[in-house]
């Protein structure tokens, strides 16, 4: 469930970030939104997974 959750808050975040960066096309914030998604999307992938104790 808590991966379910995390996927969705990450694609409300890539859509949120999407409409930005295709409303302010600036060389700069796409460097910023994608440093943001890459970071997100690691976050995502490292926290998710099941621990083994």
């Amino acid at each position: 469930m808590n991966r379910i959750l995390a996927l969705f808050a990450f694609v409300i975040l890539a859509g949120f970030l999407g409409i930005l960066a295709y409303r302010v096309p600036s060389p700069d914030l796409l460097v910023v939104l994608g440093l943001t998604i890459l970071l997100a999307g690691y976050d995502f992938a490292t926290s998710s997974r099941d621990k083994k104790d």
